[in-house]
């Protein structure tokens, strides 16, 4: 199980513009530091923490932050309208377009995805696969 997702960020403000606009909606919380920021969903009382937990930081060497090649950050949408709006609130946040919100062939006929990347240039997907929605081929 993974526990946690770090991205680096050398700008924190820019970062944090274009991850309130994704993150809260899909009922992360935010907690802000010297360090960075820190989103984590939130844990009933008397239940263990919901993994992942996603952190944006500035980088522990001090060298500029980049983007992983063939990295990416998937999060889950509760259906394809809030695929859309997300794409489409994290663009106006600063992010650039990587694939507009959508079916693609080489994935199931659920599978309806948009790409995005975050100001730094780190790569996130916003995805649904509610099976009470239409499909590819409905």
């Amino acid at each position: 199980m993974i526990s946690y997702v770090t991205v680096g960020a050398d700008d924190i403000v820019a970062a944090k513009r274009f991850y309130q606009v994704l993150l809260p909606p899909l009922g992360y919380g935010l907690e802000e530091g010297p360090e960075g920021l820190s989103y984590a969903l939130p844990v009933p009382d008397g239940q263990s923490p919901v993994s992942p937990e996603f952190y944006v930081k500035p980088t522990f060497d001090g060298r500029p932050a980049s983007a992983g090649n063939g990295a990416m950050v998937a999060f889950k949408a509760r259906n394809q309208a809030q695929v859309r709006d997300l794409h489409a609130a994290a663009l106006a946040a600063g992010g650039t377009d990587e694939g507009p919100p959508g079916f693609r062939a080489a994935y199931g006929p659920r599978f309806y995805v948009g790409y995005l990347r975050d100001p730094q240039g780190n790569k996130i997907a916003l995805f649904s696969s509610d099976p009470s929605e239409p499909g590819r081929d409905d």
